[in-house]
């Protein structure tokens, strides 16, 4: 027979309230021995919650949702959902993946959001797809939602920044301060389609402003190694190559290491080459790969600003979080 929530609680001599609370994650009042009995007591029994029961009871999904630009391939993706699953699992919460990379995903996934699937969502930066508008209708339905990007934000959400304009545009001046001065960017498909540059392609833009630097050099490429590689190669054929390549990611950094020594060049002595990501595999390029992006590669603050909404009685004022970025110098530039 299974065993229940009620002899749990005999066995830890506490309520089934408490029982309720501990296995649910809502346990900030429960005392940290309390806890700890009402946990042994439930590994004892073998106790899982229905979670089938718990979800019609309180017509919840027990399930919390990552939209992000796509599956896999970027390292600093698979440990944000590395460490929202975490969370979730020790919340009693499962986790479902909308990829959202075009206009219709982004459409498609707010109509699947405000339809129920999940009782909060995280949604990682996936470009201009999903729009402040979009992002108005989920909160609109009462759902959680907490978003990582430098763009607008509708109220009622929390939102995690990031410096990237002046983190880029210090590694442009660095490129500039060892005298390059045909800098060419590698840019993301997003960036190139605005009114007006943002981010890493407006850091890129600033630092050669500031040094009356008119050649200005900016190609798509930097969405995934292949086109990286097609791009970095493509420059470095033309008639007059750039000096110093900033990618807008890692991964397209290292594809250009890759281009500029396939063409018979040296990086940094003929092309100096700098990424965005920060990624432990730019320690094992050749040379190490000079690089901007966040310093610590830890989103437990930033999957605890949703588990926080998603539980707490009252909706809480939105917050903003700024994760700290810098500019890390190595031996690619």
């Amino acid at each position: 027979m299974r065993p229940t929530a009620k002899q749990v609680a005999e066995l830890a001599g506490v309520s089934t309230a408490t029982v309720s609370y501990v296995l649910s994650g809502r346990d900030r009042r429960v005392g940290a021995e309390t806890r700890q009995r009402v946990l042994d007591a439930a590994a004892r029994l073998g106790y899982t919650p229905n979670q089938a029961a718990r979800s019609l009871r309180r017509r919840r999904t027990q399930r919390v949702c990552l939209v992000q630009g796509s599956f896999g391939g970027v390292p600093t993706d698979e440990r944000l959902a590395r460490d929202l699953h975490e969370m979730a699992d020790g919340h009693g919460y499962s986790v479902v993946t909308l990829a959202v990379y075009s206009e219709a995903r982004a459409v498609a996934a707010v109509d699947v959001l405000r339809g129920g699937i999940a009782d909060a969502v995280l949604v990682n930066n996936v470009g201009d797809h999903l729009t402040e508008e979009l992002l108005a209708q989920v909160v609109s339905a009462r759902l959680p939602t907490v978003v990582i990007g430098n763009g607008p934000v509708p109220p009622g959400c929390d939102v995690v920044r990031a410096p990237e304009t002046e983190v880029s545009a210090e590694a442009v001046e660095h490129l500039i301060a060892q005298g390059r001065r045909r800098v060419a960017f590698l840019a993301q498909r997003y960036e190139l389609y605005r009114d007006r540059p943002i981010g890493r392609l407006l850091g890129y833009h600033t630092a050669l402003d500031r040094h009356g630097i008119e050649q200005r050099t900016v190609v798509s490429g930097a969405d995934d190694r292949v086109s990286a590689y097609q791009a970095a190669t493509g420059l470095l054929r033309s008639p007059d190559p750039p000096d110093a390549v900033f990618a807008a990611s890692d991964r397209a950094a290292i594809s250009t290491i890759w281009a500029v020594r396939d063409a018979g060049l040296r990086v940094p002595a003929d092309v100096a080459v700098v990424g965005v990501g920060n990624i432990d595999e730019g320690l094992i390029t050749n040379p190490q790969l000079s690089t901007v992006g966040p310093i610590r590669h830890d989103y437990t603050d930033v999957v605890r600003l949703l588990f926080d909404r998603l539980q707490a009685e009252e909706p809480p004022p939105a917050r903003e979080i700024v994760r700290p970025w810098t500019f890390v110098r190595r031996g690619s530039s």
